[in-house]
């Protein structure tokens, strides 16, 4: 069900906000046993709004945008007085005493909170397999990873389990799995939405975005938790158009162009490509010029983030000692060996592995070879796509190079895994707007997911192309085996 359909037939009292809470939470009991997408559902906490909504209809009152619509969060997201661990030992126990912008602007706009979701142990990872509390597995096919770090949302969503959820996206990690999963992911601008209360991964590549079942949805989850914020230094004082208003707006004459890097690259499946450049001609069906365009550095993304996104977790992840919060080990005879073994024993391998990757760029010698270099190829890197937008108007990619794989696959490869986010990352380290929508299936019938990327701030302009494409691919009437689970 679509939010704007949603929020209609509650208006005309056709079906109360207890009902759609009530079935969500039937939902999640049927299939979430299996497929793993929850930490934590807040029935209890979503009852009671529900309620309070529906009373609200009931005298008369004015509803807000979102009244009713059930939505997940991805659990490195504070919520007030509920555990957020960041599917992590170290922080099991953490109730934040604070709530995050964005979640408290959901909760001002009458969403409902269904439960808190799964990710790879802070936001590490591709497949949300790293995660302390067991891994998720894709609604599509449970053999199968739902992508990560944000797999959990991802999974959440397209299995019918809420109407729209929240990630976060350091370097894909909301659009490779909602690539995976067969839904909409959208990663906002950089300094778009307040990264506060967001627990930090790499601080000048985190961003929260939504995970919805159409763009237009992401279009309302957008318009409600985008703008500046006090309490963020880096969020954007800029002006909120309303996205909604121009999802329809023409995409005739609009310049689009196909990176050359990314269909040259040896790594990418046959069948995304096909797909993905038919997506192309039937954006060219809508009067759109197709122009293929180079971005020169832009392979070179996945070297530079795993140098710059792990110093910044390094730095980001060392408040985790033992004292102040999070998980302390009993027993030690100093307080060095106590931070020691509380890190040793709280962080999993993949956090741990990132951490010496980053202190080892950060340490004394190393740090013009490693860092400063990987910043000065960032530059580069933004500079590409700074041309490239003097030649077109939105850049279209495939979002991963493949389609969801086998759980396990690359458990024991850090490498492989990594490759994941070859196609996603560099628009981290430009940050640029860009989303990721179903555009088709392969033989297996696994979903594969069309990236379009925007210059910054341009939402506005992607959120259009995206829902232009959507009404005319109508991919999900194409599935050759059905959707969801069984």
């Amino acid at each position: 069900m679509a939010i704007a359909e949603w929020r209609e037939q509650l208006k005309r009292g056709e079906v109360s906000a207890r009902e759609l809470v009530d079935e969500q939470l039937d939902r999640i009991n049927q299939i979430d046993p299996t497929m793993h997408a929850f930490l934590d559902v807040t029935g209890d906490r979503a009852r009671a709004d529900a309620d309070r909504i529906d009373e609200a209809r009931s005298a008369g009152q004015t509803l807000p945008p979102l009244a009713g619509v059930p939505i997940a969060i991805k659990d490195n997201l504070c919520t007030k007085g509920i555990t957020t661990t960041c599917s992590s030992r170290m922080l099991e126990d953490f109730v934040p005493p604070y709530e995050s912008t964005v979640t408290e602007r959901l909760w001002n706009s009458g969403a409902i909170l269904i439960g808190k979701t799964n990710l790879d142990e802070f936001a590490m990872g591709s497949s949300t397999e790293t995660s302390a509390f067991g891994a998720t597995f894709n609604p599509w096919d449970l053999s199968r990873v739902p992508g990560g770090s944000s797999g959990g949302s991802a999974a959440a969503v397209a299995s019918g389990e809420c109407l729209a959820a929240l990630g976060s996206d350091t370097g894909g990690s909301i659009r490779q799995p909602a690539s995976f999963c067969g839904v909409v992911g959208l990663k906002p601008t950089y300094g778009r939405v307040s990264r506060w209360g967001l627990i930090a991964f790499a601080s000048s590549l985190d961003q929260v975005g939504p995970f919805t079942n159409s763009v237009a949805d992401s279009a309302e989850i957008l318009q409600v938790i985008a703008g500046a914020d006090p309490k963020d230094s880096t969020c954007l004082n800029a002006a909120v158009p309303d996205y909604s208003a121009s999802l329809f707006d023409s995409v005739k004459g609009l310049r689009v162009g196909l990176i050359k890097e990314c269909f040259d690259h040896e790594g990418l499946a046959s069948e995304v490509k096909e797909s993905v450049l038919a997506a192309a001609v039937q954006l060219e069906s809508l009067g759109a010029e197709i122009t293929e365009v180079s971005c020169p550095r832009f392979n070179d993304g996945i070297a530079t983030y795993y140098v710059i996104a792990p110093s910044e977790a390094s730095a980001n992840l060392a408040r985790y000692d033992g004292v102040k919060y999070g998980y302390r080990s009993e027993g030690a005879e100093n307080l060095a060996s106590m931070t020691a073994r509380s890190r040793a024993e709280g962080f999993g391998s993949e956090v741990q592995r990132r951490i010496l990757i980053g202190t080892y760029a950060l340490s004394a010698g190393y740090v013009d070879a490693f860092y400063k270099k990987a910043q000065q190829v960032r530059t580069l890197i933004r500079g590409d796509f700074e041309n490239a937008y003097k030649k077109v108007d939105v850049l279209l990619t495939p979002t991963s190079p493949t389609t969801a794989f086998k759980a396990g696959d690359h458990v024991d490869d850090p490498l492989s895994m990594y490759l994941s986010d070859l196609l996603t990352i560099p628009a981290n380290l430009a940050g640029l707007p860009a989303i990721s929508l179903p555009c088709g299936f392969d033989e297996k019938g696994l979903p594969i997911g069309l990236q379009l990327i925007g210059n910054v701030l341009d939402e506005k302009r992607l959120l259009s192309v995206a829902h232009q494409f959507e009404q005319v691919a109508d991919v999900k009437a194409i599935h050759p085996k059905g959707h969801f689970i069984p």
